[in-house]
């Protein structure tokens, strides 16, 4: 557990877009255990109000297999409502992570062209 008056480890930023059509969660620093719930409460708030949610993890320098577990739980519960889920902005470290286990050829990736604003 991090110390008091530590620097957090994970934060996150939300933007809204249109009228419930898209929104760009903004991950800052690690996402690691003991912090993905962070990511999980943000982005389970949004749905199914926001038909589409991008995971924007430019800023996101390591992630380990918590994290991991955590954007394919997100994946499935966002499907699940009927939304769609999309990272964009994959860290060097993420992507390789991703590409490991396959999981590249399940979660869909954006590049910045992909990402329109209503």
């Amino acid at each position: 557990m991090p110390e008091s008056g530590a620097a957090p480890v994970l934060t996150i930023n939300v933007e809204l877009y249109g009228v419930d059509d898209l929104a760009v969660v903004r991950c800052h620093g690690k996402l690691v255990a003991g912090v993905t719930h962070l990511l999980y409460n943000a982005v389970n708030d949004l749905v199914p109000e926001t038909q589409r949610v991008v995971l924007d993890l430019s800023d996101v320098a390591y992630t380990d297999s918590m994290g991991l577990g955590m954007l394919v739980r997100l994946y499935v519960s966002v499907k699940s409502a009927g939304c769609t889920l999309e990272l964009i902005n994959l860290s060097k470290q993420v992507r390789h992570l991703l590409g490991m286990t396959n999981m590249l050829a399940v979660l869909p990736v954006i590049d910045e062209d992909g990402l329109e604003f209503g």
